[in-house]
């Protein structure tokens, strides 16, 4: 061992029983300094606001960035290692960005503990700061650039002494200038080889060892297949040299790989510029004076001011002013929305007008902005179906490659074996199997960000793919169809006590209700309530002053015999104590402004609506029949909401459900395909495919629009791809594309794909109304009228 620290690293790996890592491995990492570095300032809470989220089952969440990573083997071990500490729940490295994700139990070990144990085996971990992976980002880029910097010098250098060889070929060249223009294509394309194009022998090698194969095996086939030859026909004087071809193909290669990174990066930093849209320094107010802190100083409960123009920097209630709030790099809503003292705004957001107060609620990974980016992220990680089949046949297309670039090998030899080497070079590198890999996934993220620009947040990577296929549509109600902001329209005491007793009850048990009800009712009270209990579709109990309250429906408030509220009208509550009945509550909601055209517009497309609620008022008919949806389920619970679902499924219906996101969590794990409206109380308690930040429905019909159309170039980009790969295999095979025009034709077969998929950046659905002219034609069925129910 050449120092104590690379001891210490051996013996970890050995000791962890992972020793694999050496079998696996491709690059060699760098020697590691015996450092002693200290990580328990990593443990300290405020530190950890900046990078660590806690969940709510209490493990936490840190986002690390690694540095030493160099191949797949190294994610492999950092995984393994990692996972075999009781403390950690999931490990998950994303090579590309050198990132970790890592959940924990921090009652079992402190985070500096685990970011000790990478730090043994050879990989510093650092709190991520987006700062940081651009930088990382800028050196992949630097690198990229420098190669094919190497490769298109080389490129036009050896063309010069190739026109040369070729004249020569054709007109006589003395034998000493022919071996003299070899000599020199030789030196020139060494460096393209062993600098230029390392990547594709790195991950082939990579790939050969783990016994996968990947579209680089045979490029580094090819290339040093090439290489090889010529230096061989150089040296012994015999044979044609290819030293021009190998230089063109890589630097065609790797242009189309730079152009392709550009394209992506371009469409991941959309998500990125999410954290990018806060301030670095805050106005904070101390006392009647004005300081400027920076934002990782910030805390709940400061209070901030906010200067017509700003960012807003963290979520917050407005506690003086009143301007108007322009939400639309978070929800894609570009006109300011009125906000006064009392209500609540977000980070991210940008203040128009006035300047305002703002007490702050959440900070950093708290707030509704880091759990967008958070909800992006993990989509973005999730692999649908359509994209796993994809990378599958692309596995097994480049198997069939080189069994036939095999034969055409040996067949030419027989036929011709002066051509051999170069027809199969072309074999090798026309056929394209990395558009096969790109057609889905880049088409998946070109939507997955066309559609968060528009309000639609996807959470879960198989939401297009479902969207394609379904044919009911199940509704909530309350903050689904309706705004969800309930308003208190009289009170009707039933027992003996004041009108303002009974309301700050009320108040008391509300305050702990996250429905939308709750808010009609005032945000504080007189009372305090303990011991709550929510009950969903029923009503919430507590304990106040030592005697149990119940309000909700009346068959929850008072089990003990029937009561009828004052009108078959309205929704009415009922407050109860364990004696009697106190008073009736009626609370009333209105519907969405663009959802009787969105119901309308799904329902002359063929989709088959019901409506799913737990309200057993006769504003849950009402509702219906305004809407004309005549599949109706009211004072359904939980239970009943997820028989209901189920029933569909039975029935051969693929069902997308929409809901509130929080209290129709069972239902919406068991739909296929489930929305959950941008009003969710928390995005970070969500079990939906997808999140309407806006809270629009009209933004519904944009997603499905958006999904048929990702199918289609999808589709498209399929069958592009095949059709380029069964004409282009045959001409080379026959001898008619040269190797580096087979590269340039596998660089535009990539690009196309690439290129096709942006268009759906580019398509622009008016928000303003509903897309009444839309056409789903992955729905055959005709237009029902749903007049039977499950």
């Amino acid at each position: 061992m050449c120092c104590p620290a690379c001891q210490t690293v051996a013996e970890a790996i050995d000791q962890g029983g992972l020793n694999q890592y050496y079998q696996y491995r491709t690059n060699k990492a760098a020697k590691a300094e015996a450092a002693s570095q200290q990580f328990q300032v990593y443990d300290e809470p405020a530190l950890q606001d900046t990078f660590v989220k806690t969940q709510s089952n209490g493990d936490k969440t840190a986002l690390l960035l690694l540095e030493n990573i160099h191949c797949a083997a190294c994610i492999w071990l950092i995984e393994q290692h990692l996972q075999q500490f009781p403390a950690v729940k999931q490990a998950a490295v994303n090579f590309t960005q050198h990132q970790l994700q890592l959940c924990w139990d921090a009652n079992i070990m402190p985070l500096s503990e685990l970011m000790a144990a990478l730090q043994q085996i050879g990989y510093p971990p650092l709190p991520f700061h987006p700062n940081q992976q651009q930088n990382l980002m800028a050196k992949q880029r630097h690198k990229m650039v420098r190669q094919l910097a190497v490769a298109g010098i080389g490129a036009m250098q050896v063309m010069m002494y190739a026109v040369a060889l070729y004249a020569g070929a054709l007109q006589g060249i003395a034998e000493q200038h022919q071996w003299f223009l070899r000599w020199v294509s030789f030196i020139v394309a060494t460096p393209v080889v062993f600098y230029a194009a390392k990547p594709f022998f790195q991950t082939a090698w990579r790939d050969i060892r783990i016994r996968q194969l990947s579209m680089d095996v045979p490029i580094a086939l090819a290339i040093g297949g090439a290489y090889s030859a010529s230096s061989w026909a150089m040296l012994t004087n015999s044979g044609e040299v290819y030293f021009d071809s190998v230089c063109m193909f890589t630097f065609f290669l790797l242009l189309g790989r730079f152009v392709e990174f550009n394209t992506r990066q371009r469409a991941h930093l959309s998500s990125s510029r999410l954290n990018q849209l806060l301030p670095d320094q805050v106005t904070i107010l101390s006392k009647g004076k004005e300081a400027v802190i920076p934002l990782t100083l910030l805390k709940p409960a400061d209070i901030i001011l906010v200067k017509p123009g700003a960012t807003i920097p963290a979520d917050g209630t407005i506690l003086a002013g009143q301007t108007t709030i322009n939400e639309a790099a978070l929800t894609g809503e570009f006109l300011p929305e009125p906000r006064q003292a009392g209500d609540q705004v977000i980070a991210g957001s940008i203040n128009v007008d006035q300047p305002v107060q703002v007490q702050v609620t959440h900070t950093g990974l708290d707030t509704q902005l880091a759990c967008i980016e958070q909800l992006l992220n993990q989509a973005q990680q999730d692999k649908p179906p359509i994209a796993l089949l994809a990378n599958k046949v692309a596995h097994y297309f480049v198997a069939s490659v080189l069994v036939i670039a095999t034969l055409v090998f040996f067949s030419w030899w027989w036929l011709a074996p002066e051509d051999a080497l170069w027809v199969t070079l072309s074999v090798l590198v026309v056929t394209c199997p990395c558009a096969l890999s790109l057609a889905t996934p880049t088409a998946l993220t070109a939507a997955t960000y066309a559609l968060q620009q528009q309000g639609f947040l996807i959470t879960k990577g198989h939401l297009l793919e479902g969207l394609t296929t379904i044919s009911h549509i199940v509704f909530d109600k309350t903050g689904t169809l309706t705004t969800g902001q309930f308003s208190l329209t009289q009170m009707v005491p039933i027992a003996a006590i004041k009108t303002d007793q009974a309301m700050a009850l009320a108040a008391a048990l509300e305050i702990h209700s996250e429905h939308p009800i709750a808010k009609a009712f005032p945000a504080s009270s007189a009372y305090q309530a303990v011991d709550i209990t929510n009950t969903p579709g029923q009503g919430i109990s507590g304990t106040i002053d030592g005697t149990d309250y119940r309000m909700g429906i009346a068959s929850y408030a008072w089990p003990t015999e029937k009561v009828t509220p004052p009108s078959s009208h309205g929704h009415w509550l009922l407050l109860a104590d364990d004696q009697q009945p106190i008073a009736w509550f009626e609370v009333n909601d209105s519907l969405r402004e663009e959802v009787i055209d969105t119901v309308t517009a799904l329902q002359r497309h063929g989709f088959k609506l019901s409506l799913l609620t737990g309200d057993r008022s006769a504003q849950a008919s009402i509702t219906a029949q305004a809407l004309t949806i005549h599949n109706l389920k009211q004072g359904a619970s939980p239970e009943d909401k997820l028989a209901y679902i189920k029933a569909l499924q039975d029935q051969g219906d693929k069902v997308l459900m929409v809901g509130d996101g929080v209290n129709d969590a069972p239902v919406l794990a068991a739909a296929d395909v489930s929305v959950a409206m941008g009003s969710a109380t928390d995005l970070a308690k969500t079990h939906a495919d997808g999140i309407l930040l806006n809270g629009k429905l009209a933004t519904l019909l944009t997603a499905l629009t958006k999904a048929q159309k990702t199918r289609q170039i999808i589709r498209g980009n399929l069958i592009w791809s095949l059709t380029y790969n069964v004409v282009a295999l045959p001409l080379a095979a026959l001898g008619m594309i040269p190797p580096w025009a087979a590269a340039i034709g596998m660089t535009s077969s990539s690009l196309v794909v690439v290129l096709n998929a942006l268009r759906l950046n580019a398509q622009q659905v008016n928000q303003a109304q509903p897309d009444t002219t839309a056409k789903f034609t992955w729905n055959s069925q005709q237009p029902h009228q749903n007049t039977t129910g499950v």
